[in-house]
């Protein structure tokens, strides 16, 4: 009988073996702690210079960690041995613009875009903000989707992301409340860190960046507001998602947003 793992200690090899044995399924907020997770988004190669124009053009939300050439699924910089078509826990599929199925898998998609003959998969990994958690948590400032053992809360903002070729969209921001003069403490901390998006774009008031109503993110979960604390707002990686939807591709995948890949890389 296998001993319980002891996910916020896990590795980054560790976590992504469970994965691709179908062993854990769940977001990776609180796993791995002090390793460098990553949003996934694979396009089509035939719009893959215009998604890295997309991510260099936009780098808070888009911070590009690593771009794989066409066809290839094994990373080089961000880990060792790692099959990207295997090792996230769950998996985003858009066909025409519409987000479909979540598999925990994209093997056999894979196979349909080497066979089809519309364009092989390039892959990018693009950093993420529960990369910075374990800093956050480690000075004192709370994480409250941890807390709560849930997704974090993510929205798309009014704020428009630069256009590259056919990617464009509005700007996704993950929120996480603390009291303000925390709030203060978290942007200096994750300032330090701009490949998992930097210091915060807006604290304080939703609605300066057209979001309307905090109980119902477009992504991820709601969580607690305290009379006490402000909303802060970080870039985040569900961008691209957004992009791809809008670029209305025949065939694309992002990770499941907040299913990460965890990186061997060190915070």
């Amino acid at each position: 009988m296998h001993e319980p793992v002891d996910y916020a200690r896990a590795s980054g090899s560790e976590i992504r073996a469970l994965c691709r044995r179908g062993e854990f399924d769940r977001p990776t907020a609180g796993v791995a702690f002090g390793y460098v997770q990553a949003n996934l988004a694979v396009v089509r190669e035939g719009v893959a210079r215009d998604f890295e124009q997309f991510c260099r053009a936009n780098p808070r939300p888009c911070p590009l960690i690593e771009s794989l050439a066409p066809g290839s699924f094994e990373t080089i910089v961000t880990a060792h041995g790692a099959d990207l078509r295997t090792d996230l826990p769950r998996y985003r599929v858009y066909r025409d613009g519409r987000a479909g199925e979540r598999p925990k898998d994209i093997v056999p998609l894979w196979q349909q875009a080497e066979a089809d003959g519309l364009g092989r998969f390039t892959a990018f990994l693009i950093g993420c903000s529960f990369t910075f958690e374990s800093a956050l948590l480690a000075a004192g400032l709370p994480v409250r989707h941890i807390e709560a053992g849930c997704n974090v809360p993510m929205y798309r903002t009014d704020i428009d992301c630069a256009r590259a070729g056919v990617f464009e969209g509005p700007l996704v921001v993950s929120m996480r409340p603390m009291a303000r003069s925390q709030a203060e403490q978290a942007a200096h901390i994750t300032s330090t860190l701009p490949h998992a998006h930097g210091a915060p774009v807006h604290i304080g008031d939703p609605a300066a960046i057209g979001i309307h109503d905090l109980s119902r993110p477009d992504y991820g979960e709601a969580v607690e507001i305290r009379p006490d604390e402000v909303p802060v707002f970080w870039a985040c990686g569900v961008t691209p998602a957004e992009a791809i939807i809008r670029a209305r591709l025949d065939l694309a995948v992002t990770h499941d947003p907040g299913h990460m890949f965890i990186t061997d890389l060190r915070e």
